[in-house]
């Protein structure tokens, strides 16, 4: 289910209808899920009423790729709007998301309160470290079989953690936090990551 494991108030009342391939919830919405032929991630799509006749219907449609990568498009029929966003292997973006799910925001609350800290606070050094690391990290922990609990210790530790803090004008706080959980993620990610690449890379050059 990827990226809707751990959304029980979103799918506890849908069933699987196997005809249509789909969870169909009790108030008519749907949601679908499709893994990529080639393995590297999932396609999301998610009605709020059903698809079927000529119901208008607001739509979420998710891309995301197993290295943390993701394009979303949102259709409002009610406005008559789309919006379309994107995002890469940032891990803290992947937590607010798995957190989120079909509610996800890019723009949401607490994005742009760790954006405005980063921009403000953190040294680009960190900065630019961390755009290095996070998206293998993120490839490492999509490896992982229990991901959706590694994204919400991230969100409750890391995210929501680092957001009150700055709401409460702990910058130190927040700073260490954020520079540890890097440091922490490194250790347990990044090094078992790179050396399965490098395996997997000779493993090619030998055949």
């Amino acid at each position: 289910m990827g990226l809707f494991d751990n959304d029980k108030e979103k799918i506890k009342d849908m069933e699987y209808d196997p005809e249509r391939k789909r969870y169909i919830g009790k108030d008519g919405s749907e949601l679908k899920v499709t893994p990529y032929k080639d393995g590297t991630g999932y396609k999301y799509d998610y009605y709020d009423k059903s698809t079927y006749g000529n119901t208008k219907h607001n739509s979420k449609h998710i891309q995301a790729n197993n290295d943390g990568t993701w394009k979303c498009t949102e259709n409002d029929r009610d406005n008559g709007t789309q919006t379309k966003t994107s995002g890469s292997g940032c891990y803290l973006t992947s937590a607010c998301m798995g957190h989120y799910l079909i509610n996800f925001d890019d723009n949401c609350y607490e994005l742009t309160v760790l954006r405005w800290f980063r921009d403000n606070f953190v040294p680009k050094e960190d900065i630019m470290h961390y755009y290095k690391v996070a998206p293998i990290i993120v490839e490492a922990i999509e490896q992982e079989k229990r991901k959706d609990i590694i994204y919400n210790y991230i969100y409750d530790n890391v995210v929501d953690a680092c957001v009150e803090t700055i709401e409460n004008g702990d910058y130190e706080f927040a700073y260490n936090r954020y520079k540890e959980s890097i440091l922490s993620l490194e250790q347990t990610y990044l090094k078992s990551n790179l050396e399965h690449k490098l395996v997997r890379t000779l493993k090619k050059q030998t055949i």
